[in-house]
């Protein structure tokens, strides 16, 4: 596989996992509410990929040598593989009850971060478990933070009102 579509590829499914996961994560600890997840979705699916997209094309085109059709083939890869994955967290939020759906979207993002960092550690040979744990250990802590956060916005709204 060419390096501007792996690049590309890499990029927007790491971020569509954890950018995804954090917001809804975030949504759910604030709101509680399926409509406003479903809403957060929609738009990391689009706004947030063409966002991804644009800072991939503009880093690739900052390279001294890049090629243009590269450039497009890494834009492109990141905007499609993020906007893709993004909405594959879509299903269970339409499926299950809200609750259900977060817990079964935090194992789907483990699960694919985990086979993402493991082919990444196997291309590169280093050690697979390293590399997951290292990439996981992040997740949790964007997961984690966005759940506090959305728990302090509930906080200030208690104090406003």
């Amino acid at each position: 596989m060419k390096h501007s579509i792996k690049t590309g590829l890499s990029f927007g499914l790491t971020s569509g996992i954890i950018t995804t996961l954090g917001l809804m994560i975030g949504l759910y600890s604030s709101t509680q509410s399926k409509l406003a997840v479903l809403g957060g979705i929609l738009t990391i699916a689009v706004a947030d990929s063409l966002s991804d997209a644009l800072g991939i094309h503009v880093s690739e085109e900052s390279k001294k040598g890049s090629k243009h059709n590269d450039v497009w083939q890494a834009t492109i890869a990141t905007f499609a593989s993020k906007f893709i994955f993004a909405l594959t967290f879509i299903v269970p939020v339409f499926l299950l009850d809200l609750k259900t759906a977060i817990i079964v979207s935090l194992i789907w993002a483990i699960v694919a971060l985990s086979f993402l960092s493991y082919k990444i550690a196997r291309s590169k040979k280093e050690n697979p478990f390293k590399v997951i744990f290292e990439h996981l250990l992040i997740s949790a802590v964007v997961v984690v933070s966005t759940y506090y956060i959305g728990q302090f916005i509930v906080l200030i709204e208690k104090t406003i009102n």
